[in-house]
């Protein structure tokens, strides 16, 4: 086939196709890039110290966890996930079976048994 032959919706299709493939990599490469800054951009609050410093104080009194709420949320979860398992009896049985035979798997029939002529 001669380059002359290849009519104009054929170079149209393939000059797209290549801009879409290219524009799609330079995507890629550019949120690729990106993603590390991203990971580790921090929200700042803007906080006046004076105006909240008081809320801040209670919000810190919210956070803490006596041990003993921990002891009961640990206890918690900790029967809740063992309840989950079935109980089971630790008794493996093997069970041999006859194969039945097969000409798929035969080694008479391999492909290096060319037929005498």
């Amino acid at each position: 086939m001669n380059l002359l032959q290849i009519d104009a919706q054929t170079w149209t299709i393939t000059l797209v196709g290549w801009m879409i493939v290219f524009t799609a990599l330079v995507t890629l490469i550019i949120v690729f890039t990106n993603i590390p800054r991203l990971l580790k951009f921090k929200f700042k609050k803007t906080k006046n110290a004076k105006s909240n410093g008081k809320k801040a104080e209670e919000e810190a009194g919210e956070k803490y966890i006596s041990g003993d709420e921990t002891a009961a949320i640990a206890m918690a979860l900790h029967l809740f996930f063992e309840d989950q398992h079935d109980e089971e009896s630790n008794i493996i049985t093997i069970k041999r079976i006859q194969r039945r035979y097969s000409p798929w798997s035969s080694k008479i029939y391999g492909v290096r048994n060319f037929p005498n002529n």
